[in-house]
């Protein structure tokens, strides 16, 4: 709600009439800035155990976590190897698996992406960072776009040629607008998200990079649909696939 009254400006005062007010004034603004500033950054906390979506992305309870700083290979996603390929998706899926189930997983961040998945930082009894590791691992990139955090953590894996860094393999940022563009020619109106129902009735969207996209056919007489966006498809009842 907006203040009916009309508070000075610092500006309006001459400063050597009154020097005080421009001190006063001004703390007072640093003061709100300060005020703002930590009620911006209210964390907020989700403990239980995990499900996996993918190697960033995991459910603790009822809440979807997207995993702070990093990027993990997209589920369809293949990695190089100096000769052939390999599926680094399931490899960063299990590892996080490996740190998670049958733990209780502690997940703490303060802000929220564009499909109202929460941003976290995510720990176990025997994990400080679970992020962290799968970076250092070779398993997944530091999302430098978002967050630096972890960008040094990148240089031992990638100085040893391990993981994601054993041959030059497209980040998953590109790889999904690849995908999305590839995907967005052929499918219904240049809407690309596949809105399945499945034999439980449970209702579950395949973007152009998920694992099963290629072989989900949509029969919109069974209530089946394409949607134009991830977050158009989860604000009609749909969810991203489990790993």
């Amino acid at each position: 709600m907006q203040s009916s009254v009309a508070y000075p400006k610092i500006g309006d005062f001459h400063s050597r009439t009154f020097p005080f007010i421009r001190k006063l004034s001004a703390a007072l603004v640093v003061a709100a800035i300060s005020v703002i500033t930590i009620q911006s950054a209210q964390s907020e906390t989700v403990t239980g155990s995990a499900v996996i979506v993918d190697g960033d992305t995991i459910w603790v309870g009822s809440e979807e976590v997207r995993v702070y700083g990093i990027d993990a290979p997209e589920t369809a996603q293949r990695c190089q190897l100096p000769k052939g390929v390999w599926d680094c998706s399931k490899a960063a899926i299990g590892a996080l698996a490996a740190m998670t189930d049958g733990k209780t997983v502690n997940c703490v961040g303060n802000e929220r992406d564009r499909y109202g998945r929460l941003i976290a930082r995510c720990s176990t009894d025997d994990v400080p960072d679970v992020g962290a590791k799968l970076v250092a691992s070779g398993l997944a990139w530091a999302f430098v776009r978002y967050s630096p955090d972890y960008s040094a953590l990148e240089k031992k894996p990638r100085a040893m040629r391990i993981g994601i860094w054993q041959s030059r393999t497209q980040p998953p940022w590109e790889y999904r607008a690849r995908r999305w563009s590839t995907a967005a020619q052929i499918s219904s109106e240049g809407c690309p998200i596949k809105g399945n129902i499945n034999a439980k009735g449970e209702k579950i969207y395949h973007a152009p990079w998920s694992r099963h996209y290629a072989k989900t056919v949509i029969e919109p007489s069974k209530g089946e649909r394409w949607f134009c966006s991830e977050a158009e498809a989860r604000a009609a009842g749909w969810r991203a696939p489990y790993r």
